[in-house]
């Protein structure tokens, strides 16, 4: 048993949200086998309320989540990813900095449930989905046996959890 701890940036354009969730629930899902950060191409600088509310609920440490831009993760000094999702359509369209130490990248598009719209339970609602869908693909990954697979193999194990339960590319592309 491998005894590295693999860093993963989750990305989103806001920052706010679903990259918010991920980190929060991949750190305490899976600690002591990677290491999560979030962060946005265009960050709201705060974490919206209605994210804390459900990850606390799930009881997940919501303490120092913070909305960050992604310039943060490519400077120097910033740790080095083993692997890199968007989890918003925008973000996954937009052109990233350079990672250093080339890592796996995928797409894990989720509705935005800061744009739901109708009454607070329904909007609750909408982040408590997108929570639950996060979730299934973090356990998903979590569970990948990563130091037995070669790239080619871990790639399109990454991109087949992105079109897991919830994915927003089922919408956007013709099979």
């Amino acid at each position: 048993m491998s005894d590295r701890i693999y860093n993963v940036l989750f990305l989103c354009t806001g920052n706010s949200a679903r990259s918010i969730m991920a980190e929060a629930i991949l750190n305490r899902d899976a600690k002591g086998r990677f290491r999560a950060f979030s962060a946005g191409s265009a960050p709201r600088g705060t974490v919206n309320p209605m994210t804390l509310k459900v990850l606390a609920s799930y009881d997940y440490p919501t303490e120092g989540l913070r909305s960050k831009d992604w310039a943060e993760f490519a400077a120097e000094g910033a740790p080095v990813m083993d692997f890199v999702f968007t989890v918003c359509d925008n973000a996954a369209g937009e052109t990233c900095p350079v990672w250093p130490g080339q890592p796996m990248t995928a797409h894990w598009g989720i509705d935005d449930p800061v744009a739901a719209d109708g009454t607070d339970i329904q909007k609750e609602a909408a982040f408590v989905t997108a929570f639950r869908h996060m979730r299934n693909r973090i356990t998903a990954f979590a569970a990948l046996p990563i130091a037995s697979l070669d790239r080619i193999a871990l790639g399109a194990r990454l991109r087949e959890i992105g079109r897991g339960e919830g994915s927003t590319a089922a919408r956007h592309h013709v099979a």
